[in-house]
């Protein structure tokens, strides 16, 4: 497996966590940002979200690149670097790969992911697995790459690969510069996107508070993580994991609530919860597909293909960055 020496300034590190944590914590209401869930315990218990029987978009989205992959390769072209922003276990890009035919394809994959350690172990894995694919991971924040590195020949065309409905946990406005920059860093290719659809909000309660507890094993892994990496004393018995949602922003929110009042200390700076406060950690928006393709065409992209379930439950569109 290729690796890629990536610049210092594009990994996560504890600087920019604690710089952060310390912002969102003294900003009133109080937030954390999403990507923070991904350590590797993280990652594997969101791995584990995506198999419970009431998240409905992993299921539902597999089962829309099964029955359209190999229409999705035909946009996307074979030869090609395929870009995954937020690569996760590669478990998506998988029928991607199938689907191209073999004798032509020469793509690259690049997989993108802020969790260093579980990029890596699935990376390996998925080169065991497509022994001829050049794999080059990149351990970075993708929604703040404005190039990517050079991977030792002439740019090929690229093709990005967003799946998940991860551009919900942005709001509109982060949303619309993430898609501009992608457009950016697509030019001349595009960009296979999954975007969860808005729906009876009985669903989404159910998928954001599961009756395994795991989304808010999930959830309270933030506060593990500020613990052992930054030295917070955050008592974790003493927040509760709340998801709820606001059909006028067409938004799933997640929360920690503090069970009573309570100090909590973080670089020395003592930060006091009253009963029912809360930290923000996550939004996620759900779309109409023509609102979402207006959202695209602003941001330079052309809307092209867009495939559905039957139940109209969540969408994966192509669209192109030419």
């Amino acid at each position: 497996m290729d690796s890629l020496a990536i610049p210092t300034e594009h990994c996560a590190d504890a600087d920019a966590f604690l710089a952060d944590m310390k912002a969102g914590l003294l900003a009133r209401p109080r937030h954390v940002s999403p990507k923070y869930f991904y350590d590797a315990a993280g990652s594997e218990l969101f791995d584990r979200i995506c198999a419970l029987p009431e998240y409905y978009p992993m299921r539902t989205e597999l089962g829309i690149l099964k029955q359209h992959a190999v229409e999705m390769a035909d946009m996307m072209g074979s030869d090609i670097d395929l870009v995954e922003f937020g690569a996760g276990s590669m478990l998506k890009v998988r029928l991607l790969l199938d689907a191209f035919p073999r004798q032509a394809c020469s793509c690259r994959y690049v997989p993108i992911d802020i969790s260093g350690d579980h990029l890596h172990a699935a990376a390996e894995q998925l080169t065991a697995d497509f022994p001829s694919l050049p794999v080059y991971p990149v351990v970075a924040d993708y929604t703040a790459l404005t190039t990517l590195p050079g991977l030792g020949s002439a740019m090929r065309r690229r093709a990005g690969f967003f799946p998940g409905s991860t551009i919900g946990n942005m709001s509109p406005v982060e949303a619309l510069g993430f898609l501009t920059q992608a457009a950016g860093l697509l030019n001349g290719g595009g960009l296979l996107i999954g975007v969860d659809l808005v729906k009876d909000p009985t669903l989404l309660h159910a998928a954001y508070n599961d009756a395994q507890g795991v989304t808010a094993a999930f959830n309270l892994n933030l506060l593990k993580r500020a613990n052992q990496e930054l030295g917070a004393d955050f008592d974790l018995d003493g927040f509760a994991h709340h998801a709820l949602y606001h059909p006028t922003y067409h938004r799933v929110e997640m929360h920690l609530v503090s069970k009573q009042k309570q100090c909590v200390t973080l670089a020395g700076i003592r930060h006091t919860f009253d009963e029912g406060e809360s930290i923000h950690t996550e939004n996620s928006h759900k779309y109409t597909v023509d609102g979402f393709r207006e959202l695209a065409a602003r941001a330079g992209f052309s809307p092209e293909a867009v495939w559905v379930d039957d139940d109209h439950m969540f969408s994966v569109h192509w669209l192109s960055a030419h």
